[in-house]
């Protein structure tokens, strides 16, 4: 009897946990028996294993094959333990294990010629490889880039079975880790692009400020689409450790580039009106896989035609817009995967939206129904809202509004004197604070309150509102360099969530 081992990574979500690949050579009829909640990719690995490993000069045994992967009760998943599973085959036929084996992670699916092909998902299982303590993963050299971002453990890239197994044996070298390369700023466009419509185009600076959600309703062609797009280049870059977590989720969806995979700029993602809820929130047999909802994290979910999309859909937005993250349940298991995404809904009037409201020829009721889809639940999350109207031909012989870069000075100001101010308690912006901590220890006095009071007596604002409303205060305050808000800013705070309120 003969016995050989190795170790891969099972990630679920973005959490990865260390897998163990026991190989048993037993006397027996010849065949191959894999045990261990395999789906269906990782059964048909032991034909790629088997061919990749003759065609690599060496012996497969004529015996019974008993593959196992512990734990046992961990469902499998993919081509991601291809390598780690011809190792253990190989260690158990040579009967004489390799001492680099014990101590190394392996990821790779085969080709039927031994060549290591790139998986998805690299970047959370070499994170937890590194939480777990182990000193070496070796990776698809196609995924070396990817991998390299992880500092604190020996990352190799290999491109075949045959240079694995040279490289177990101590007699050769792998591909070395490869310095982060930045990606190149890509073109972004210009805030003083958009003709006139000052107060939207406030309500974008405060949004990107706090990280608040925005709403922007109006005819066709006064500008919605053009703000939601120059919102992120005024988000300031992501720091270290959102970098690294924003890139995750990317390397779990399979959308890294193979050349600069890390992602430093806050991501922009613009799913179509007829989205599923699977796209938007997450979905897919199995394992869920990322949605819309997580690969905006960090930055910006832009949702135009909001009143087009199903209310299905839109309701499955509250949860992750309240939490932060959206948990999805399959057959494999719970898949967690973060979700604090700045939301942006853009939405025409009414069904036929003419350039001049007066030629509407809705009726009340179609206009009701029309955006009645974005239910009261859902409207008591968004922070500010903006009701946008055709501008005048004079709005061509005004001033230029101001460009994208002298904005973002302003945002980054903002942003750090909140980070500063929130930083003991844990939080990083505006819109993530707790309503406990606003209401309590960072109460505002009595005659600033006024307004909210009222409001609330009158049954306009619900407690959540009142929460929202003091968190962009506190943002209209970061950017008028104010250490506490007043009246003046919690009044503005209030008229942003109410359509069609001037400031």
């Amino acid at each position: 009897m003969a016995l050989g081992r190795a170790f891969s990574v099972a990630v679920r979500g973005l959490d990865g946990e260390i897998v163990e690949i026991e190989a048993d050579i037993t006397s027996g009829l010849p065949g191959v028996h894999l045990v261990g909640l395999p789906d269906a990719a990782l059964q048909e690995s032991r034909d790629r294993v088997r061919a990749a490993i003759t065609n690599c000069g060496n012996q497969w045994p004529m015996a019974r094959l008993t593959l196992a992967l512990s734990p046992a009760t961990l469902p499998k998943m993919g081509s991601v333990y291809d390598i780690a599973l011809a190792a253990a085959v190989l260690s158990a036929h040579r009967q004489n294990p390799w001492p680099r084996l014990e101590k190394t992670v392996l990821l790779g699916e085969l080709a039927l010629d031994g060549r290591v092909r790139p998986v998805r998902g690299v970047l959370p299982a070499v994170l937890a490889a590194k939480r777990d303590g182990w000193p070496t993963v070796v990776v698809p050299v196609d995924n070396l880039a990817e991998a390299s971002l992880v500092d604190g453990v020996d990352v190799w890239g290999v491109r075949t079975l045959g240079q694995l197994q040279a490289w177990l044996s101590g007699s050769t070298r792998l591909e070395d880790k490869i310095t982060a390369v930045p990606a190149a700023a890509e073109p972004t466009v210009d805030l003083a692009d958009v003709v006139g419509q000052s107060q939207a185009r406030f309500a974008v600076e405060v949004a990107a400020a706090g990280a608040h959600h925005l709403m922007l309703t109006g005819p066709p062609g006064v500008g919605k689409t053009m703000l939601a797009h120059r919102l992120p280049g005024i988000l300031p870059p992501l720091s270290e450790t959102e970098a690294l977590e924003v890139t995750a989720i990317h390397s779990v969806a399979g959308l890294l580039s193979d050349a600069t995979p890390l992602i430093t700029r806050p991501p922009f993602v613009a799913p179509h009106h007829s989205s599923s809820v699977a796209a938007l929130v997450g979905g897919g047999s199995g394992m869920a896989r990322p949605g819309a909802v997580s690969r905006a994290h960090r930055g910006v979910l832009f949702l135009d035609e909001c009143a087009e999309i199903g209310v299905s859909a839109l309701e499955a937005l509250r949860t992750p817009l309240e939490d932060g993250e959206i948990r999805l349940a399959r057959r494999d298991g719970v898949a967690r995967y973060p979700a604090r995404f700045q939301l942006v809904l853009a939405a025409n009037p009414c069904p036929c939206a003419p350039a001049d409201p007066r030629d509407c020829m809705c009726a009340a009721r179609e206009k009701r129904r029309y955006l009645g889809r974005l239910s009261g639940p859902l409207l008591d999350r968004v922070d500010l809202r903006v009701e946008m109207y055709p501008i005048g031909a004079t709005a061509f012989s005004a001033a230029e509004g101001e460009a994208t870069q002298q904005v973002r000075t302003r945002v980054a100001q903002a942003r750090a004197a909140a980070a500063e101010r929130w930083r003991p308690h844990g939080f990083r912006t505006n819109a993530e604070v707790s309503g406990a901590l606003l209401r309590r220890k960072f109460r505002l006095s009595t005659a600033a309150m006024a307004p909210l009071r009222i409001a609330l007596d009158r049954g306009l604002l619900s407690i959540r509102g009142v929460d929202r409303t003091l968190r962009v205060a506190w943002t209209l305050c970061d950017l008028a360099g104010r250490v506490s808000p007043g009246p003046n800013e919690v009044a503005a705070a209030l008229s942003f969530r109410q359509a069609g309120a001037s400031r």
